[in-house]
């Protein structure tokens, strides 16, 4: 019996919400920009990675978020008096460590969902609702970042645009998007961590750059609220990250000038990069795109691009067998 989840990648920030949105995207050509785990029943609990990513993560397997992700799933099967299996989870990395893409957040999602799952099919009891399962992707991201912030996990593993809301009773609310936008993502492939990412950013801002953010963060919510596109875009942009971050990012600030010369609605920074994120209305103009960034924004033979849609699913079963 095993049970395979995939949990896709995700836009943190958006550039006009720090830390409060997020958005799930899927490439259009069906590529897996993502991670997926699979659970089965076994003799003993054990973690197995794979994956064209996977030298990328620490090598004992006890030091992987997803074996922390089996430890406090076990524990809150415990307190809640469930009977637990030995487990084999084999964490296929197909996503890039560091990347702005929420890495991190896809591991610890389809781990957290599959568990869910593989003992939902096992007894066809309900064990722990999507805000129980939040609760703990959460504390999982909190513990790889240092900060409890949803901004991957929450549409990584509901799909669609996320906006974060201070209630732990409610924790997300999707706001209604722009799925006739596509949006090419480019990892250049190199690294930049979150903790990095985080210590250029000043501990104070100006009066005018809390006004401007609250500003553009009010008006977009209202915009997708009204279906607004224009609106919507003409607000995505980041005052809080992007200038003290843009330094980290070779070649990103002439990208950003060249895709919004060609007529981009945005242009941001994924997350804490180095991703870069543009969004075009029309498809033959974002293939265009795609390619100038293969030739000019990619800078090792890690790097890709992927021309994306939202990903309205968020996580996923692959498989489910028995």
């Amino acid at each position: 019996m095993s049970v395979s989840i995939f949990a896709p990648a995700s836009i943190g920030n958006v550039s006009v919400g720090f830390d409060v949105l997020g958005l799930a995207v899927k490439p259009l050509d069906g590529t897996l920009l993502g991670d997926v785990v699979t659970v089965e029943l076994a003799d003993k609990d054990s973690l197995e990675v794979i994956g064209k990513f996977s030298k990328k993560l620490p090598r004992s397997p006890k030091q992987n978020i997803v074996w922390h992700c089996l430890q406090l799933f076990n524990k809150a099967m415990d307190e809640s008096g469930f009977v637990k299996d030995h487990v084999k989870i084999t964490l296929d990395k197909k996503m890039p460590v560091g990347s702005g893409l929420g890495s991190s957040a896809c591991s610890v999602v389809a781990a957290l969902v599959a568990l869910n799952a593989y003992y939902l099919q096992a007894t066809g009891d309900t064990y722990f609702n999507e805000k129980q399962l939040l609760l703990m992707m959460g504390k999982m991201e909190a513990k790889i970042s240092g900060s409890l912030h949803y901004d991957n996990v929450a549409p990584c593993y509901l799909g669609n645009l996320q906006l974060m809301v201070p209630d732990s009773n409610v924790i997300t609310r999707t706001l209604p998007g722009f799925d006739d936008c596509y949006y090419i993502m480019a990892y250049p492939g190199i690294v930049v961590s979150t903790k990095a990412a985080r210590e250029v950013l000043p501990e104070k801002y100006t009066r005018q750059d809390v006004i401007t953010y609250g500003q553009n963060l009010a008006t977009f919510v209202d915009a997708c609220h009204r279906g607004d596109k224009q609106q919507a875009f003409s607000v995505v942009k980041d005052v809080i990250a992007e200038p003290y971050r843009q330094h980290l990012l070779p070649k990103f600030e002439q990208a950003r000038d060249y895709l919004t010369a060609q007529g981009s609605l945005a242009v941001g920074i994924s997350g804490s990069g180095p991703t870069l994120f543009a969004v075009f209305e029309q498809l033959d103009k974002a293939q265009e795109m795609a390619l100038w960034l293969k030739e000019h924004y990619l800078q090792t033979e890690l790097g890709f691009v992927h021309v994306c849609k939202v990903d309205e699913i968020g996580a996923c079963t692959l498989t489910h067998t028995k």
